[in-house]
Parts: structure tokens; sequence; C-alpha cells
């Protein structure tokens, strides 16, 4: 990874844009992958880098220009709340942004905060690739209202609405389910499909009307489901 970030920086991106600060490109590189699975909100990360936010916006076009990093944008159907408008943040190769948050092994990964959203990250990104090599058209979003409920996930599949949320967890916690039976209620009136737990623990069965699955079977019980 550090190999491919310097060719990166120093001759991809100086071919894709005019940065002319280089190592200030890179802080902006650990910025993002300090905010994967976040919301974008490119005034902070200006801020933190005390550049105009025209050139994180710039630096950010390059970051998505060259398949490093990929907006997933929010759901906007009207379930009776108010829902956020703003993207959310994921790396394409979730072992960069690993890279880039400085996380060298397993061990390091899974002691630290980002274990979490790097876990959100590597399934989101998994699936978005899946989707995209079997060529297809499913509406990708997060859904998430203006109190803080939240689904990482909503696939929307021929006007039905499948959401998904992501735990890095082993051991399982009822708790999990908040999210989904949340989202549930809120949609009640969409078309929905069955609502699926991915986490660390092992094996697969239905609890509390979710389907509960290791994230080895992810992709095929998201197939199926």
């Amino acid at each position: 990874h550090a190999s491919y970030l310097a060719t990166y920086v120093e001759r991809d991106v100086r071919q894709i844009s005019r940065v002319a600060d280089l190592l200030q490109f890179q802080r902006f590189m650990r910025l993002m992958a300090a905010r994967c699975g976040q919301m974008l909100n490119l005034n902070a990360v200006a801020h933190d880098l005390g550049v105009a936010q025209t050139t994180a916006r710039d630096w950010l076009a390059v970051l998505e220009a060259s398949y490093v990093v990929f907006r997933l944008p929010p759901f906007h159907g009207n379930f009776g709340k108010r829902l956020v408008k703003t993207p959310k943040l994921y790396f394409h190769d979730v072992g960069l942004a690993a890279h880039l948050l400085g996380l060298s092994d397993a061990a390091a990964m899974n002691a630290g905060p980002m274990r979490g959203a790097l876990f959100e990250n590597f399934m989101i990104a998994e699936y978005l690739k899946h989707c995209r090599n079997l060529g297809l058209a499913h509406g990708l979003y997060f859904w998430r209202d203006n109190i803080g409920n939240e689904v990482d996930l909503l696939i929307e599949r021929a006007g039905t609405l499948w959401p998904v949320e992501f735990k890095s967890g082993a051991t399982f916690q009822r708790e999990w389910l908040k999210a989904l039976h949340s989202w549930a209620r809120h949609a009640a009136s969409a078309r929905r499909g069955e609502a699926m737990l991915v986490s660390a623990a092992p094996g697969s069965h239905w609890v509390e009307g979710v389907m509960a699955a290791n994230w080895r079977d992810a992709l095929e019980t998201l197939d199926d489901t």
C-alpha cells in the first residue's frame, strides 16, 4: 500500500489534476480515511487542512475520478420524518483506507476505534463491486432521519427496498436489530423486502423478522433474499 500510494500521488494525481502540494494532498487522503463510513463534511475537512473548501472539493473529485473513494447517497423517500441529504464517504479499497490510518495488521484494526467503520466500508464496497460485475441496476443508498435513526445500506430493486445493517462484532446482540426495526416503522407504507443483519457472528438464522448472516455468506444471502 505504501508503494501504491507513492505511485498514485506522484504520478496519477499529477496527470489528473494540478495538485501543487502533494504532501497536503496526502494529508487530505488521511482525513478522508478517518471519515469513511461518515457523512461527508467538506467544510470541516477544509478547515482542518487550512485550505479553501473549493480546494477540498476539487481534491475529492480527483479521488472519485481515480476510483479511490465513492459517495453513498441518502435515500430521499419520505416516511413521515425529515431525512438527511448529505452523502456518506467510502473507499473502494478498505486496505488502502486502513493503511492511511496507520493500521498495519489485524490486531491494530481490531483494537482501534475504526473497526466498525472499516467493516461497514468493506461490506458496502464489496456489494457495490458485486453489483457492477453482474450488471445489476440496484439503487444503493443509506437511510438516516434527523434524530439519528440510521440503516447502513438500503438496496432498491424494482421499487422494493431491502434494508441491511452491518456490525463487526462476533457475538450477536439483540440491540443490533434496533435500527432495522426503527426503519420498518418509518417505512411502513413502502414496498419492503426482508431486513438483513450482516456481522462476524457465526451462522445464518432468522431472528425477530431479520435475516442475520455471517459476513462471509453475505453476498450470496443478499442475492437470495
